[in-house]
């Protein structure tokens, strides 16, 4: 089996079921058509991937939507953040994150996402030497415009580069801490997982909890089960990707036990060669372990997948019920950041589906 979310048409019942996205990029929800907009503002020489340029590299050259699609045509896990790397360096103003915000929303509600947590490489806006604040601003414009016109509520997770260190790390919790008032509800660790290990935020991760932030952390995505032990050591409430979990039956029994949410990627777990093909993804056999799954696109553009199609993928693929469909909706609400009393409107919408 081949994923080939491109080509899947999600079904009516997929459509119409009221879904939230727990595990979503705001980078990489940026379409070849806004990149291509964004490089014309921006220009900056492209990295080499799989020994070729994906564009002509000299400076000035603006992008192409097809010097997209080949700058996404990645190989590895390495490369995939390579061309995540070109992108962030395409946004550098409050207009521009305005105007991936707003075009993220109206993507989402027009597949019937009535909630999303989204994160955000503060991380990575810092280690440019960028200044945050005036980049948060220009996402909220965007993102109070997008609720107003789509109705779609988006809760903002910052997000630290794991690889850059705890110090770095620290930063992004202190300005997480600063705009908590301003719908930043949690913290999480993406980045390189082969090269720092969850186990040295633990203080970070503290000091998060004690100023009221919830917690995530990417986790088993690159490496085995021992990343996603230390995450739950660290206090991580949910688990992003946890492709390896299998690997470790004691692992899997905890998770089901304590209903730790995992974030499920399939199309970008098999993308990125994390995954060694569709069919020996773990999706099913966790969800058949009692494991409380939720199903997630992660960088839908950069995988050239959404929410709906990794739904009808989860269906074609691994023999998804209807109702086993509405389960995993109804996790993605249960799983959520939201207040108790805007999870049950929601699961009351789950419900209410015929």
């Amino acid at each position: 089996m081949k994923p080939d979310p491109e080509n899947i048409s999600p079904s009516t019942h997929v459509l119409k079921l009221p879904k939230a996205e727990l595990h979503l990029h705001l980078e990489g929800t940026v379409s070849a058509e806004t990149l291509s907009e964004l490089s014309l503002r921006h220009s900056t020489p492209l990295p080499v991937l799989n020994n070729r340029y994906a564009a002509d590299p000299s400076s000035g050259q603006a992008l192409s939507p097809d010097d997209v699609h080949r700058l996404y045509d990645y190989e590895d896990f390495t490369g995939f953040l390579m061309a995540f790397k070109a992108v962030t360096e395409r946004l550098r103003t409050a207009e521009d994150y305005e105007l991936i915000t707003y075009n993220m929303v109206r993507q989402l509600r027009a597949e019937n996402v009535l909630h999303a947590e989204v994160f955000v490489s503060v991380g990575v806006v810092l280690w440019r030497g960028q200044d945050f604040e005036p980049l948060f601003e220009g996402m909220e414009r965007g993102r109070i415009a997008a609720e107003r016109d789509f109705g779609t509520s988006v809760l903002w997770i910052f997000d630290a580069v794991r690889h850059f260190g705890v110090e770095e790390g620290r930063k992004v919790v202190d300005l997480a801490v600063k705009f908590q008032a301003r719908n930043v509800v949690a913290i999480g660790i993406g980045g390189d997982e082969r090269r720092a290990g969850a186990e040295m935020y633990k203080d970070v991760y503290a000091h998060a909890r004690e100023n009221g932030l919830r917690l995530t952390a990417h986790a088993g995505e690159t490496v085995g089960p021992a990343s996603i032990w230390a995450a739950l050591n660290i206090g991580a409430e949910r688990i992003g990707h946890a492709l390896h979990a299998t690997e470790d039956r004691e692992l899997v029994e905890v998770l089901a036990q304590r209903q730790v949410p995992v974030e499920a990627c399939i199309t970008s777990n098999v993308r990125t060669g994390c995954c060694g093909g569709l069919e020996h993804h773990p999706v099913r056999r966790l969800f058949d372990s009692g494991v409380m799954i939720t199903l997630n696109s992660d960088d839908p553009t950069m995988f050239r997948t959404s929410l709906a199609r990794e739904y009808q993928l989860a269906q074609d693929a691994f023999g998804f019920t209807d109702e086993d469909l509405r389960e995993i909706a109804r996790n993605s609400f249960e799983a959520s950041f939201l207040p108790a009393e805007k999870k049950l409107e929601f699961l009351r919408r789950v419900d209410s589906l015929e």
